[in-house]
């Protein structure tokens, strides 16, 4: 099956959270599988076309009478980088910069998703499925059936709109429809209106042929009030064309046997090498180097979605037993000031890095003892299953993807890690309390280790789930 795959961000080359690595990694698994697929991206000013290997392409691609140039990197699912000079080449961040949007994101996203409708006929391609994510694409789905309803290209194309994070809705003022291209009549209740403005996530939701969204619990979630951020009614109406399939994880990226960024590697059958990443890390981050200690681990955003409020309510309860923290992240300004001052009043006991360091980021989830994720809310997460495979014991609220993943421990034989329903500081102690008594006992505790590390979340079964999906749509 021929599958075009549109996302405003593909890993490793552009990336600001879970959607980059799914649009990195999903494509290559469905490709294994026999697909042929094609990613569709922006060639993003952060990208360096010949640090990446990109190759220039030579095609006559047009959106709305402008001709738009494109790179490539072949692989077994190609990437093609939409290059624009205005709106893509000149900006850094790739959605806004010093904490704001760029002003111009319509225009922008607009004109990536014509780019990616018009490549099949440029390229001579003739996809059966256009998989189109998150707000940025938003229009896909519209603009298929109105701009390119006799293009013999997409001609019986369907298309899939997955949900990463209903929280962003690309949300504009109705002023901007004119300059989209976009005819009056699109801005009604039924279509694209949400709250007197112009939405592209309420566009993707009301004119997709099937929805799908990152977990089977974020699934049900958004069809309800608190989780629904005020478009519950509407997926409450699509419910039977919604599907909650999980996220997978790059297995060949994340690899404790093999991860060139730890100082040493073990196996489940094998864990000398993790003792020796902790001591590493340790080390590193200028905490005291000892094994005895639980070394609890976060990589995370600094926002509240990601409950980092709760973390630090809780932390000066949580240093008063005999436990070490180590922190990368960045985000509010409070919450970096907030750990970074806790780190230099209890530097025997915390240690924060502001900021991001992908290698870092491995060696504290291969060197931490328990992994915290303590969220507000959290469609699938990614880093609760990076610390399953590298014998991290997460510690998570049963929310979204988090509860899919995590089982919790039954205090014998059961279980992969601790959960915890109630959004309160006490109760994110309570469920990390009970973790640490269970690192006491190594038996117990070896357990959890290897039951966590058997788990498979690759990409392998989640590729199958959107294959017999695509083949519903397009038998």
């Amino acid at each position: 099956m021929q599958i075009l795959f549109v996302a405003s961000e593909v890993g490793p080359w552009s990336k600001t959270g879970g959607l980059g690595d799914v649009a990195g990694a999903l494509p290559r698994a469905l490709a294994e599988r026999g697909n042929e697929v094609v990613v569709v991206t922006p060639r993003h000013g952060s990208i360096d076309p010949r640090a990446a290997g990109l190759q220039p392409v030579r095609t006559a691609l047009h959106v709305r009478g402008e001709p738009v140039a494109l790179w490539v990197k072949r692989g077994p699912a190609p990437v093609y980088f939409v290059e624009h000079p205005h709106l893509f080449g000149s900006r850094r961040g790739l959605y806004g910069d010093g904490g704001r949007d760029h002003p111009d994101n319509a225009e922008r996203f607009a004109f990536l998703t014509r780019a990616a409708l018009a490549l099949p006929g440029a390229l001579g391609l003739r996809p059966r499925i256009l998989h189109l994510n998150d707000w940025q694409c938003g229009l896909g789905p519209w603009l298929l059936r109105h701009e390119h309803a006799r293009d013999p290209a997409l001609a019986g194309a369907r298309t899939v709109f997955t949900i990463h994070n209903l929280a962003y809705q690309g949300l504009f003022p109705k002023q901007v429809l004119p300059a989209l291209g976009l005819p009056w009549e699109v801005f009604r209740y039924e279509a694209m209106e949400f709250f007197d403005q112009l939405s592209f996530m309420k566009a993707g939701l009301a004119f997709a042929d099937a929805l799908t969204t990152v977990s089977p619990t974020y699934a049900r979630e958004i069809l309800t009030p608190e989780g629904g951020a005020s478009l519950d009614a509407l997926l409450r109406h699509r419910a039977r064309d919604l599907h909650g399939i999980l996220n997978g994880i790059d297995v060949h990226a994340w690899d404790p046997a093999r991860d060139p960024h730890l100082p040493a590697h073990f196996t489940p059958g094998e864990l000398a090498g993790k003792a020796a990443c902790k001591a590493a890390l340790q080390r590193e981050v200028g905490l005291p180097a000892r094994p005895d200690v639980p070394l609890v681990g976060l990589v995370t955003r600094l926002a509240e979605q990601k409950g980092i409020d709760l973390v630090a309510a809780a932390l000066p309860a949580l240093l008063a037993r005999d436990v070490q923290v180590v922190l990368l992240g960045s985000g509010d300004a409070a919450y970096e000031e907030a750990f970074a001052r806790a780190a230099r009043e209890r530097p025997d006991r915390v240690a924060a890095r502001i900021g991001f360091d992908e290698g870092l980021a491995h060696r504290i989830e291969a060197g931490a003892d328990l992994f915290l994720m303590p969220s507000r809310f959290e469609p699938c997460g990614l880093n609760q299953m990076y610390s399953l495979r590298y014998g991290t014991v997460p510690v998570v609220r049963a929310v979204g993807g988090l509860a899919d993943t995590v089982e919790d421990f039954d205090g014998f034989t059961r279980g992969t890690g601790f959960r915890f329903s109630e959004y309160t500081p006490q109760a994110l102690l309570t469920a990390t309390r009970r973790a640490l008594d269970v690192f006491r006992d190594r038996r117990a505790w070896r357990g959890l280790v290897e039951r966590g590390m058997a788990e498979d979340n690759s990409w392998e079964r989640s590729a199958a789930r959107y294959e017999a999906l695509y083949r519903t749509l397009a038998p």
